[in-house]
């Protein structure tokens, strides 16, 4: 078959030349796509998968370009690779085989934290840890972000990324604080403003809903009653504010828990803690923002399936703490 491949590109040497030229010609002015790479690929059969991103025009003659130049037999790891428009055809297969544009792929799941991103960005992506951790605490990115905190903690955008072989810790970092502000309704801040609260606490709050919601439409429910327990002095007394400071994700928190010192431990410090807890995804956000209007709950407590019961009076929600423990029983 490859040889049969080579006698034809012979024989059509000056059209295929041709062809090639205006095929580049006249992609030259365009940008870059992505190119999906199956299991077992090989250079010279990508032709389709490149003619679909817009790399190439002829799907078949870029199989016969890659045959008569040798290259068609070359491997091409598995994933999604970047490819310009309008590049060279030797330049496309040299980064193909290379794998020198191969994208890597990174999940953010929503209320993850700084420690876990940065693990995951680590092995994906081999930057090391050191690098990622001092990029989070960047005076600079912090400034623009408007952020109180420490670190970017609670703005770095829950979402799925693609990077680049070699992409440096402050960018990968950047490339979410960047995903954050598309998300952000420019329109709340008109609202917290009106309300007299900040961004920041906007953001802090929402993170606690964010590790507190286990149901979607219950996020605005769970806003409210933090709100409402803002408004009339009480403390928060939100169980994830402590496992933060404890420097853990999921445990059941215990009454030596409780007695934690630090500012993160809303059960001891009145008020917002002094800044997120995990990073909150755009529901969330627009919960801390938007509460439950009218909802005057104070309480909630949380029932085996995970979805919670609110309410205003402490009597009823000692009343649901006993259902919810006989549930959990069963």
């Amino acid at each position: 078959m490859r040889r049969r491949l080579v006698l034809v590109a012979l024989a059509l040497a000056l059209p295929v030349a041709a062809l090639v030229v205006a095929d580049v010609a006249g992609l030259r002015a365009g940008g870059a796509s992505r190119v999906e790479v199956p299991a077992n690929a090989t250079v010279g059969a990508l032709g389709p998968a490149l003619r679909r991103a817009g790399a190439i025009r002829i799907a078949p003659l870029w199989g016969a370009w890659a045959a008569l130049t040798g290259r068609g037999d070359a491997p091409v790891r598995p994933g999604r690779h970047l490819v310009r428009r309008g590049d060279a055809w030797a330049t496309l297969a040299a980064q193909l085989a290379d794998g020198s544009r191969r994208l890597a792929r990174v999940t953010v799941p929503e209320g993850w934290t700084v420690p876990m991103i940065v693990a995951a960005l680590a092995d994906s992506l081999a930057i090391p840890r050191d690098s990622l951790l001092a990029a989070a605490r960047d005076g600079a990115a912090r400034a623009r972000m408007k952020t109180e905190a420490p670190d970017l903690e609670g703005y770095l955008f829950p979402a799925t990324y693609e990077f680049l072989p070699r992409t440096g810790a402050r960018e990968a970092l950047d490339s979410m604080l960047v995903a954050f502000d598309r998300r952000w309704d420019d329109a709340w801040d008109a609202e917290l403003a009106r309300r007299g609260w900040s961004r920041h606490q906007a953001v802090t709050l929402a993170s606690i809903v964010e590790r507190e919601a286990k149901v979607a439409d219950e996020r605005p429910r769970i806003a409210a009653v933090y709100r409402n327990r803002l408004a009339t002095g009480m403390r928060l007394q939100a169980d994830p504010t402590v496992l933060y400071a404890l420097g853990v994700f999921a445990k059941r928190v215990t009454f030596d828990d409780l007695r934690t010192d630090s500012p993160y431990n809303t059960y001891r410090v009145a008020g917002l803690p002094p800044g997120p807890i995990a990073n909150p995804g755009r529901a969330s956000l627009a919960a801390a923002v938007r509460p439950a209007a009218d909802d005057t709950s104070l309480y909630f407590v949380a029932f085996p399936d995970g979805h919670h019961e609110f309410h205003a009076t402490f009597d009823a929600h000692r009343r649901a703490i006993a259902r919810a423990r006989a549930a959990a029983g069963r």
